[in-house]
């Protein structure tokens, strides 16, 4: 740049803005991003949700900030004096004549540097008490509404959902879609938990799922935003995250943990067969117990009226006893009786119940389940709910309740002719 010669012969001056300005376009336009090493010093958290620091190597200083939208993601607990590696841009900020590193990436120097952060953000969590035992609530015996966070397009849907249709069919699943993965990831899951504490009428038990990957695929259920989340529910949780090698701080956070999303609904739903198969054995039990008393007291009478002495006195005890006896095996009939109907009234209700979710029961009411058809001659999931979904010479399958209908889209036109 070649200065211009006022008319006094000297060189024309900048404004100050202007001099920023020309430095901002050298250095923004001629440094690339760029990994930056040194220890954090005065490190700053205003009201913002920005990170401020200074990156230094003993001898120079440079000025660093972290914007609240990455520093929100951040798993790694910064403080003065941590050594770092830093990924950004240098930026020259105008109004002051300064220039700083926007940070992009962090990480501690050192091998491990991932599995550190982690650790650091485990024992911070854990000294507030996020994963105590004390805070573990109990899961109820029989839920009716229950919430899945997971992805809507994942197996761990598929896997919770199937199990569930065969333990306990009067349970009513509702799927809080979220990304399991990605960069936005952890805040869409927070924000799927804190939905699930304001459904209404609230919920029995909410379950958060995914299948299994790599830790950086699970790396979302190990940041701040959703064990807090976790942490926060209204209603008992349960984890089922990866495999059973994998244990995320959502799994920590939660009341309970299951290996898997099929073994999340093992634990949530009692087994229907099984209960039947209790009450079955609670009624024998009752009924034996009770002729086990009678025969006790039968004994005892007999006891009673082998006695030498009471050979004279017999008609009278033996009509006491009598009456006691039938007293008893009175009361124990009717005892049994009222017994045996509130189990079998309780069985018809369980029984209705699982009658209503049974899908074929809408079908015989006249309704009609309808499903785009691939090339393969396959249902396409899920089934139709708008007649947009589908094109002329598309071929359909239909539901009865009694058999299935096979179709293909014609335009309207043929039909009026």
């Amino acid at each position: 740049m070649t200065a211009e010669l006022s008319r006094s012969g000297q060189a024309a001056a900048l404004t100050i803005s202007e001099l920023n300005a020309v430095v901002k376009e050298l250095v923004e336009g001629s440094l690339p991003a760029l990994w930056v090493q040194g220890e954090i010093s005065d490190l700053a958290r205003p009201r913002s949700g920005h990170l401020y620091f200074g990156l230094t190597d003993g001898e120079c200083q440079v000025r660093a900030c972290v914007w609240r939208s990455f520093a929100e993601r951040l798993t790694l607990e910064l403080h003065d004096g941590l050594s770092v590696l830093c990924y950004g841009q240098v930026t020259v900020y105008p109004p002051r004549g300064t220039y700083q590193l926007d940070v992009r990436r962090i990480e501690p120097i050192g091998i491990g540097a991932k599995e550190l952060a982690l650790q650091k953000l485990k024992q911070k969590l854990a000294a507030e008490g996020l994963f105590a035992s004390e805070r573990k609530r109990p899961l109820p015996g029989f839920p009716q509404r229950i919430g899945l966070v997971t992805s809507p397009t994942g197996a761990a849907l598929h896997d919770f959902l199937e199990v569930t249709r065969r333990r306990w069919q009067a349970a009513h699943v509702i799927v809080i879609p979220t990304r399991v993965q990605g960069e936005n990831a952890p805040e869409e899951i927070a924000r799927a938990i804190r939905i699930a504490n304001q459904v209404d009428p609230p919920l029995d038990v909410l379950v958060i799922a995914r299948g299994g990957g790599s830790i950086d695929d699970l790396s979302a259920f190990n940041t701040e935003v959703v064990v807090r989340a976790v942490a926060d529910t209204d209603m008992p949780s349960v984890s089922a995250v990866g495999h059973e090698i994998d244990v995320t701080l959502c799994d920590l956070a939660a009341d309970q943990r299951a290996l898997t999303p099929s073994e999340a609904a093992e634990r949530v739903f009692p087994a229907g067969d099984e209960l039947r198969r209790q009450v079955k054995d609670l009624v024998e039990r009752g009924y034996q117990a009770i002729i086990r008393a009678i025969g006790q007291r039968q004994q005892r009478l007999d006891s009673l009226l082998s006695r030498p002495l009471l050979e004279r006195p017999t008609e009278i005890l033996l009509w006491e006893h009598r009456r006691r006896l039938e007293d008893l095996q009175r009361r124990a009939a009717t005892a049994w009786q009222t017994q045996n109907n509130q189990h079998r009234h309780r069985l018809q209700q369980l029984a209705a119940g699982l009658t209503v979710l049974n899908p074929l029961q809408v079908l015989r009411r006249g309704y009609s389940m309808t499903h785009c058809l691939d090339a393969n001659g396959k249902p396409i999931e899920p089934p139709l709910t708008e007649a947009s979904q589908v094109v002329v010479g598309s071929r359909l399958e239909t539901q009865l309740a009694q058999g299935k209908l096979w179709s293909v889209v014609i335009p309207r036109t043929e039909m009026e002719e």
